[in-house]
């Protein structure tokens, strides 16, 4: 079974634009390790959002613990 190509390019692009990684990087990473890094950003992603959403004011990605 191949894994859709459409995908696979937006979880490269949705990890290459939080974490700044290569093309290169993101794809040599097996299916599994990508999903633990999505899963991971996606949440710091959300709990920043909602920070945002409670003060009125950006919040960086970095200071979300």
């Amino acid at each position: 079974m191949c894994y859709p190509h459409e995908r696979l390019h937006e979880e490269i692009a949705f990890l290459g634009y939080y974490l700044h990684w290569s093309y290169e990087a993101l794809l040599l990473m097996d299916h599994d390790e990508r999903q633990q890094w999505l899963t991971h950003t996606s949440a710091i992603n959300r709990r920043v959002n909602e920070d945002e959403k409670s003060t009125g004011s950006s919040t960086s990605i970095l200071s979300v613990t």
